[in-house]
């Protein structure tokens, strides 16, 4: 009996080491999740949950430390040296940042996990003052002169970029060209007093500090709002707004040096289980799989939304017609102040 046992540990050790799992019994693990603002308490109960599956599944124990901050800042902190195992940040703009500069991470990053690398999607709403006094229901209410906007820096923040497209592309739809919708997303931020870093801060600015008269917000960071903040916000869904695909991958120079390879992608697969596909929704962030869809289908309604690559040819397009030095946000903003 003793030489059985002594042989199934063999081939157990040896079908470790072949799945690249050998350690896992012998030493605790970290993994750093670099990510944007609004995720920090998705992520809370994500981690909590992977922890014990990793656990069970491996006997080994892992911390996952959190990063937060503006998607495209975040994206610059693991290009200057943020030792982050995994990106999970706003837009894949951001991410395609990590290969093309200094090549944190592969190429085909976007093809290693399903639904191109996004195992959760949201949205833009509009979050209003508690009765909604001044009777917000669309984006042209953005460019009155009587409304205050309160919308993060799209140059640092990507939760910002999909505003700002989302606000673009209702303009050109209804104003019927490049040039009407300009100068709509020109006067809209006219009516921004205050340009924070990302959408956090933008969130405490209207909710906590009482600036503005209308937020432009992720879905999920609205109903957080409406949670902690439920007499003193409203908020209404747009007739148009985009469909935002948030997309993760393991940073390939930071897990191959660190030996974190292998928990850090089942960390992301793990995105994709039910388990999780229900934390997702239940944190007000749309889910990918059926199941979840449907137990959330109530709260996360069925929408007229767009995406960045019907709309704008896809985040680099964007980035170079919208977002680069000199396109077309910084000569807005410039003609706005």
């Amino acid at each position: 009996m003793q030489a059985r046992r002594h042989f199934i540990n063999v081939l157990f050790t040896a079908a470790l080491a072949g799945s690249g799992l050998s350690a896992f019994a012998q030493h605790s693990m970290t993994l750093l999740n670099v990510s944007y603002d609004p995720t920090r308490e998705l992520y809370v109960e994500v981690n909590a949950a992977f922890t014990k599956y990793w656990k069970a599944k491996t006997g080994q124990d892992v911390t996952i430390q959190q990063s937060h901050g503006g998607s495209g800042k975040q994206a610059r902190s693991i290009i200057d040296g943020l030792d982050a195992d995994v990106a999970t940040l706003a837009l894949a703009g951001d991410t395609d940042a990590l290969h093309s500069n200094g090549g944190w991470i592969r190429k085909d990053w976007q093809k290693r996990l399903p639904l191109n690398s996004s195992p959760y999607t949201s949205t833009i709403v509009l979050v209003t003052r508690a009765g909604n006094p001044k009777n917000i229901k669309d984006w042209d209410d953005l460019i009155r002169p009587d409304v205050k906007v309160i919308t993060p820096n799209p140059k640092t923040s990507g939760g910002a970029r999909w505003n700002y497209l989302a606000a673009w592309e209702f303009a050109k739809r209804k104003y019927g060209s490049d040039d009407k919708a300009k100068a709509f997303v020109g006067k809209l931020y006219a009516n921004v007093p205050v340009l924070d870093t990302g959408a956090r801060g933008s969130s405490i600015t209207f909710a906590q500090r009482g600036q503005g008269d209308v937020f432009i917000s992720w879905e999920n960071e609205a109903y957080l709002l409406e949670k902690e903040f439920g007499n003193k916000v409203d908020f209404v869904y747009p007739s148009l707004s985009i469909l935002a695909e948030p997309a993760v991958t393991v940073v390939d120079k930071n897990v191959d040096k660190k030996g974190t390879r292998a928990v850090a992608q089942a960390y992301l697969e793990y995105l994709y289980t039910e388990e999780a596909q229900d934390i997702i929704g239940k944190h007000f962030y749309r889910p990918t799989s059926a199941k979840a869809q449907a137990k959330y289908a109530k709260q996360l309604p069925r929408l007229n939304l767009f995406t960045i690559g019907d709309a704008f040819g896809g985040w680099e397009q964007a980035r170079k017609d919208h977002f680069a030095d000199g396109a077309s946000f910084d000569q807005i903003y410039a003609g706005s102040r």
